[in-house]
């Protein structure tokens, strides 16, 4: 081979890589970059080269069992999760505007042992169980308790311990007294208690060959005893300032919250309730003093998604259908839209649920209700099965962004016509290394989305069942960064903007949706995208400020 003819492939390679960048979603965002961001952009390409040699390597030799696990970029979150927030690029991500997250379920974002200290400072939790529970026994799944808000029994009993084999079932014991009794006393109950309700590290990483409806049994178990704690009024309105506040720390400004509204226990009252207009009143109320507050300084808002169990009969599907009707006419600023939820591979497909689907959208027509549909679609490993046949019916109900839609990849049509109908995809990469979609996140599908002009965002999921341990995004952003060369500063922005050019701010036509979507017109997602642009920008200079580096030598240092 001559020397004319390898530098003929050189230039064709070359010019290759370039035309296919032109095909990815970030490719406009990149192109369009300050020069202050563009040297952004460089140092943090070279810092992420940086940890991954001297940061992100194994030692020769120290990878036994008994030492540390293999490391590398991109490894599983769930033996990584620490040692990123040692990180200069932890720090970097720690910093970015995230814009708004789009995918979360409620129930699943609050911190359990936050929780369960509020549960043991307020009068009137309970705990039962249909059975004694050993605390010493491990069993494949949680033992079937619950907790229960009932003030007139927060005085100690003589009930026999819910440890103890001659306890009665069902028994309502106050929980304070349930925690004293525990073998190992009220810490240990404490960290029993965190077991049952979260994925653990060993279920996350070292189970993972048990596959996808294994660990989904587990998750299913951990909303039984969050339920019984969550919607009760006194932890309920203390959980919605903690929760946006913990956003805003991580800097994202509105936030979109899945919730399947249940029966609610109000504070002073015996009895639960099926009153979803109280719980929507509860939240208005808290957030709307958390926004006027001091600390809410600069939030955008939040509004929830009215999400039904797809695995109910028609009938209860129809009600909450209903009940979700009512309540968006009574709180029309509350709800954003509608989702089902629940396992995909387990409950009804979207096309078993098409009668509801039409039924619903008459309904919102006739009573001139704005309420779309942001599905779950896809989250399943199968190819053509029903399941992953959730995606058809999910872009031919007009879904205006697709939650996980794990199975796109697999699909050119469907990718094309999601990138061309402005469908936009809530990606939550850490849930699906844990949930088992993906053994880690570099072989995550996201980036073949990307590359084919695909709108995605990141997102979080349910970050206190998946042992997070913190409630935002960095860790999902950190994770896409750290593993993906070819995404870089500007592929992670160009996601953030996503999520504000995709966020359900207020009520839109599908006419109004579009135009918003593409940048056509002014008014509040305008004004947010402009907000959020500067933001951009300022923490690009950041950035530069902060960082210098030596490029030949490939060696980073603090500025200043």
């Amino acid at each position: 081979m001559t020397q004319t003819s390898i530098d003929r492939h050189l230039q064709e390679r070359s010019a290759l890589l370039e035309r296919e960048k032109t095909s990815r979603r970030d490719h406009a965002f990149k192109t369009n970059m300050s020069p202050v961001a563009q040297m952004a952009a460089e140092i943090v390409a070279l810092t992420r080269q940086h940890e991954s040699k001297i940061f992100w390597t194994t030692t020769e030799g120290s990878h036994s069992e008994t030492k540390h696990p293999v490391l590398f970029p991109g490894m599983s979150f769930a033996v990584s999760r620490d040692r990123m927030q040692r990180t200069w690029l932890w720090n970097i991500v720690a910093a970015m505007p995230k814009g708004c997250l789009l995918h979360a379920h409620m129930e699943a974002m609050i911190d359990i042992d936050w929780m369960l200290d509020q549960a043991l400072e307020i009068p009137g939790f309970c705990m039962s169980s249909p059975i004694p529970i050993n605390p010493a026994t491990t069993t494949e799944l949680p033992p079937p308790f619950e907790f229960h808000y009932r003030p007139g029994r927060s005085v100690a009993c003589a009930i026999p311990s819910i440890w103890t084999a001659d306890y009665p079932p069902n028994e309502l014991i106050p929980l304070g007294q349930v925690a004293r009794t525990h073998p190992g006393g009220i810490s240990a109950f404490k960290s029993w208690a965190i077991v049952q309700m979260t994925i653990t590290k060993d279920e996350a990483l070292y189970h993972h060959h048990r596959g996808i409806v294994d660990v989904w049994k587990k998750f299913a178990a951990c909303f039984r005893g969050i339920g019984g704690l969550f919607y009760t009024e006194p932890i309920f309105r203390r959980c919605v300032p903690r929760l946006l506040q913990q956003l805003h720390d991580d800097k994202i400004k509105y936030v979109e919250l899945r919730l399947v509204p249940g029966a609610f226990h109000r504070t002073g009252s015996d009895v639960a309730e099926s009153d979803a207009r109280y719980f929507f009143e509860c939240f208005a109320q808290e957030l709307q003093a958390y926004c006027a507050s001091p600390h809410g300084a600069g939030f955008w808002g939040a509004r929830m998604i009215w999400t039904a169990l797809r695995s109910l009969p028609d009938e209860a599907i129809r009600a909450s259908m209903q009940h979700c009707l009512d309540c968006k006419a009574a709180y029309p600023a509350l709800i954003a839209g509608f989702d089902f939820v629940g396992q995909e591979g387990l409950g009804r497909p979207l096309v078993d649920l098409l009668p509801l689907c039409r039924w619903f959208q008459q309904e919102c027509a006739r009573r001139n209700l704005t309420i779309p549909f942001f599905f779950h679609a896809g989250e399943c490993l199968g190819d053509g099965d029903a399941t992953d046949g959730n995606i058809v019916d999910a872009i031919l109900l007009g879904s205006r962004r697709i939650g996980h839609a794990f199975s796109l990849y697999k699909h050119p049509l469907l990718i094309d016509m999601v990138r061309d109908r402005q469908i936009l995809v809530e990606m939550c990469p850490i849930s699906h290394e844990i949930l088992r979609l993906t053994s880690n996140i570099l072989t995550h599908p996201m980036p073949a989305l990307q590359a084919r002009g695909v709108a995605v965002s990141l997102n979080n999921d349910d970050p206190a069942i998946l042992g997070h341990g913190g409630n935002g995004l960095s860790y999902d952003f950190y994770q896409v960064l750290n593993a993906f060369e070819n995404t870089g500063l500007g592929g992670v922005a160009a996601m953030a903007e996503d999520s504000v050019r995709w966020a359900a701010f207020e009520d839109e036509s599908e006419t109004e949706w579009l135009a918003g979507v593409a940048g056509q017109v002014g008014g509040l997602k305008a004004s947010r995208l402009a907000e959020w642009r500067a933001e951009f920008e300022s923490w690009c200079e950041l950035i530069v400020r902060q960082f210098a580096w030596d490029v030949k030598g490939g060696v980073g240092k603090r500025a200043g």
